[in-house]
């Protein structure tokens, strides 16, 4: 059943799967814990967060914030799920705490996160999650989940639109290679988030209200052996006024004259009928989107001149050809020299906008094969991306972490002889300062209680753990980075806004961030950093809670 909060209905989690028992046993096992110390109602507060920047970059793309919003809004345990959670936990639990579960809900919980799209930087809390410490608790392992994989996602795909440019279309192709359902799923619409155009999968379209793009495989063009298979060869025009009876006659004559053409030089000899014939009855079933895949048997000496015989042919009727798709071979080569083909039938001719057709690439594209076809200089308008953005071929995981900061109003640090794990304790508020050119220089945490950073103010910025790195900032704009998305069903929050938006946010964020940030290759890493009473805090209570050795 859907919760209402704002007057906005809120759904389940888009995966059914996303249950309370979507979660580690230890977190049970804690809630019984405080349960019977008497503490499972003492208020805490804990931070969301990331140490690294994933695939050697220096910015991520903040993802899953809704889904979570939806499992808290509609969180719950059912009778069936408490059996179970009686079944795996020791026999010496007593019946009270099963009892409680059964009146567990996120009532009295508050959270608090950075807008689902932003760009976002280690250590700096994505979300802030405060209420009963034995409820929150039970949150940890589902928030991770649903945000771990779909930032991975997101800033995966981010980093391909940037290598590939702003210029050119994305198409997410990755559903037969993803994790499963769910993993083509989440990564459709965290592909879409993160600045891709359109994808493959219909689900995700359906769901989520991504656009769908898709022509054929290798196998419809295989399957034809000649043009007499083509049963029904009539086509009408555009406008409907008039019809073709014998739409493969008519390519087959443009077929004759691209290969007589004197512009052409006798470039094309005798092409493969069968994909002519799959061309030609692909182009019947969809005349106002044909789109064909060139390299089922050779691309230059048949998929072109076949192609360009259809579209011709279609554009004899009022139809223009949607492109082409080359997913194997030397793709800058192969599309430069198909560009060169379309300029020159546009100009023999006179078919007005030839020369621009549509070029698609796919086969097994990443970062590194965009990069270097940039390097190269290629006439691709499109990409079709899937294994390694939805797969996340470069790195497997965000590595996300939910640590305790508060309880009772008492701040909490986790100390570790790694410096990179200390957490940075206390209910905080964090803030994005801009400088004179626009960009983003730094972004701040400052003790929940401290007044905020004012623009034309100078503001000391410190590393939170480093003494010597630090750096007076004077801003040209202030944005408070967290805003609060869940105040239990009655609380005032932000709405939650459509996918459509979220991605216009994070394209953007993007597009204002300093372009050394960005690049593949040695990107700037981008300040985070604490306001010197916090940064004084930290190191008063790490020194308070640290051990004391004693030398003999």
């Amino acid at each position: 059943m859907a919760a209402i909060s704002n007057g906005q209905v809120i759904a389940g989690p888009t995966n059914p799967m996303v249950t309370p028992l979507l979660t580690d046993l230890y977190q049970f096992t804690m809630a019984y814990a405080y349960w019977k110390a008497g503490k499972h109602n003492e208020r805490a507060v804990f931070d969301l967060y990331f140490r690294k920047n994933p695939f050697g970059g220096e910015y991520t793309v903040f993802a899953g914030l809704e889904e979570c919003i939806k499992f808290i809004a509609n969180f719950k345990l059912a009778d069936d799920e408490i059996d179970f959670v009686r079944q795996s936990l020791s026999s010496s639990c007593e019946e009270g705490f099963y009892k409680y579960l059964s009146g567990v809900d996120c009532s009295e919980v508050e959270v608090y996160a950075i807008q689902e799209g932003s760009v976002v930087f280690p250590k700096v809390p994505l979300v802030r999650v405060e209420g009963p410490i034995a409820v929150v608790q039970l949150l940890e392992t589902p928030f991770l989940n649903l945000i771990n994989y779909a930032s991975l996602v997101a800033t995966n795909a981010a980093r391909h639109r940037f290598v590939a440019g702003e210029s050119k279309m994305l198409l997410e192709f990755g559903l037969r290679r993803a994790q499963g359902p769910d993993g083509g799923i989440g990564a459709s619409r965290y592909c879409y988030m993160g600045g891709f155009h359109a994808t493959s999968n219909v689900a995700a379209g359906k769901i989520f209200g991504i656009p769908l793009r898709g022509t054929h495989s290798h196998a419809f063009v295989s399957s034809f052996m000649s043009p007499d298979e083509i049963i029904d060869k009539s086509l009408h025009s555009s406008d409907k006024r008039s019809t073709c009876e014998d739409f493969v006659s008519l390519v087959q004559t443009w077929l004759s004259k691209i290969q007589w053409s004197n512009s052409l030089n006798g470039t094309f000899g005798e092409t493969n009928h069968s994909e002519l014939a799959a061309f030609a009855s692909y182009a019947l079933a969809f005349p106002d989107n044909f789109l064909a895949l060139v390299d089922t048997y050779d691309v230059m000496r048949s998929g072109i001149p076949n192609f360009c015989a259809v579209a011709l042919a279609l554009n004899d009727l009022g139809y223009k050809a949607a492109g082409i798709r080359l997913d194997s071979g030397d793709l800058a080569y192969l599309s430069s020299e198909a560009r060169k083909i379309f300029r020159i039938i546009e100009k023999e001719f006179g078919v007005t906008g030839f020369g621009k057709t549509v070029i698609t690439a796919s086969n097994d594209l990443n970062e590194e094969t965009l990069d270097a076809l940039n390097k190269q200089g290629h006439e691709v308008d499109a990409f079709g991306i899937g294994t390694h953005v939805v797969t996340c071929y470069a790195q497997a995981a965000l590595g996300c972490v939910f640590k305790l900061v508060e309880i009772n109003n008492q701040p909490r640090i986790k100390l570790s002889e790694d410096v990179t794990k200390v957490s940075i304790p206390c209910k905080k508020r964090s803030y994005r300062l801009f400088g004179k050119e626009g960009y983003p220089l730094v972004d701040i945490m400052t003790g929940e209680n401290e007044p905020p950073p004012k623009v034309g103010e100078r503001i000391l910025c410190r590393h939170p753990f480093n003494e010597s790195k630090r750096a007076y900032v004077v801003p040209q704009r202030v944005e408070e980075l967290m805003k609060c998305f869940w105040h239990g069903p009655g609380g005032v929050r932000e709405d939650l806004p459509p996918l459509k938006d979220i991605r216009e946010r994070c394209i953007s964020q993007l597009g204002k961030m300093r372009p050394d940030h960005m690049r593949r290759l040695n990107p700037t890493p981008y300040k985070v950093s604490v306001s010197a009473k916090l940064y004084d805090f930290i190191h008063f209570l790490w020194l308070n809670e640290a051990p004391v050795g004693e030398l003999q």
